[in-house]
């Protein structure tokens, strides 16, 4: 036995011989951990796989993998069509989120297609036994096991051979080949690895719950995610029931595919139409309001923003962001008091994207910039009206990508008018009873809004 001592940082993973006080990687103060490395002389991986043969560019098969659909739509849309053989999926999100509800949901319906194993970390069988009896879940050929120690867990892989594993969640497992503590990075640096050589070895799709940090990063190092083959986040604030499913790496399919839900009591439940979702509440001719047709991947999807314009009581006024980015918000104030001569100097400005959603694409600028005068102005944006296109800092409204998808979505929910830049009106198929405004500059958007 061979016992090794090094430093490691938690956030990113970086070693040092040496304690440090502040990570040379990542920067972050006081993040070096003193972990003690055993290594057995046989090793601590398993049995090394044959050696590979170069092969040809022109000899490899380019046929897509067979993919195994899950039973939930929203799920598959994200995979980008179904669970891939062999994968290694992580899903990361803040705690109470829905990760483990939306897991033991969908490896409930796998198991109808071959064993499916599932290893909880931190809960009891019984304990699992019970939320899936609330949730419906009830399969045959579904395992539980309650186990942190990996080499055990491994074990009962070979003696099961499930078609699909869950490990919930690999903050918890543990090697015996490692004298570190569950949850370290060496830890779950080792334990990803191990489990990702059973996955692509025996052909085994697994999935992996992962926590998240204060920051929102899953815990322990960054190469967690660069190990696995997706990387899916659950997002969402724990005031809403709705849960949005957001792919950030996905080596088979899309990585910007989203898929929605809605946490009811029976566990999550797929929001197949959001749009019509998240502006069932919408305010009736209230200033302040507008909609802007934004694109998730392939999806358009029809959110509300919400502006408030009010005195500020301080000598500093507040500005605050929630869904968008606070740097664009305080631009398109900019760009509202010098170009279109709305002065808010001394005012507090608040902007919401209803339903919790997050939105980072530039199509969104103009109907934030609409929203903020029109609570300025206290005069309402008309209902059947919706605003999309990216502002730039001289007063200019430039094109977005796919006008087209994004005016089908706002035709089929009934809206009559639509302003867009003008740079997306050429070669445009016009939707069948809406009016089209091009707009050039941000002063045009105020002269036909509140006219």
């Amino acid at each position: 036995m061979k016992q090794k001592t090094l430093y490691t940082c938690q956030q990113c993973g970086h070693q040092s011989p040496r304690w440090l006080g502040k990570c040379p990687d990542c920067n972050q103060w006081n993040t070096l951990v003193e972990e003690t490395v055993t290594l057995s002389k046989r090793g601590r991986g398993l049995s090394a796989p044959a050696p590979a043969t170069p092969l040809k560019l022109t000899e490899i098969s380019s046929s897509e993998e067979d993919r195994i659909a899950c039973g939930i739509g929203e799920l598959d849309r994200v995979l980008g069509g179904g669970v891939v053989p062999g994968s290694l999926t992580l899903i990361g999100g803040d705690p109470g989120i829905g990760k483990s509800t939306l897991i033991l949901q969908a490896i409930d319906r796998l198991a109808h297609s071959g064993k499916a194993l599932y290893v909880t970390g931190e809960e009891s069988v019984r304990q699992v036994k019970l939320r899936g009896s609330r949730l419906g879940v009830g399969a045959s050929d579904l395992y539980l096991l309650a186990e942190t120690a990996l080499e055990s867990i491994l074990d009962q892989v070979q003696k099961i051979q499930p078609a699909f594993l869950v490990v919930d969640s690999i903050q918890t497992v543990c090697s015996a080949a490692l004298e570190s503590a569950p949850g370290s990075v060496s830890q779950v640096r080792e334990c990803a690895g191990r489990l990702m050589q059973v996955a692509k070895g025996e052909g085994i799709p697994t999935f992996i719950i992962g926590h998240v940090t204060k920051d929102g990063s899953i815990a322990g190092p960054r190469v967690l995610e660069h190990m696995v083959d997706t990387v899916l986040y659950f997002e969402g604030d724990g005031g809403h029931p709705y849960r949005v499913l957001r792919a950030v790496k996905n080596r088979f399919g899309s990585t910007n595919e989203i898929g929605v839900f809605e946490m009811c009591e029976a566990g999550l439940r797929e929001v197949a139409n959001p749009s019509e979702l998240f502006l069932a509440e919408r305010p009736v001719n209230e200033a302040g309001s507008a909609v802007i047709p934004t694109l998730e991947g392939t999806r358009p999807i029809l959110v509300e923003v919400q502006a408030l314009v009010s005195s500020s009581a301080f000598g500093t006024p507040r500005r605050t962001s929630m869904g968008l980015d606070p740097n664009r918000v305080a631009l398109l104030v900019a760009v509202l008091e010098k170009k279109a001569g709305l002065m808010m100097p001394g005012q507090d400005i608040f902007v919401n994207v209803v339903g919790g959603v997050r939105i980072a694409e530039p199509a969104v600028d103009l109907a934030t910039l609409a929203a903020l005068a029109s609570s300025h102005l206290n005069r309402p944006i008309p209902q059947k009206t919706l605003l999309f296109g990216e502002v730039g800092l001289s007063g200019e409204v430039r094109a977005v990508s796919r006008p087209e998808l994004r005016l089908k979505e706002a035709a089929r929910l009934g809206f009559e008018h639509c302003l867009l830049p003008q740079g997306n009106l050429k070669n445009l198929d016009r939707p069948a009873g809406m009016t089209l405004h091009g707009i050039r500059t941000v002063s045009e958007v105020l002269d036909i809004v509140f006219e």
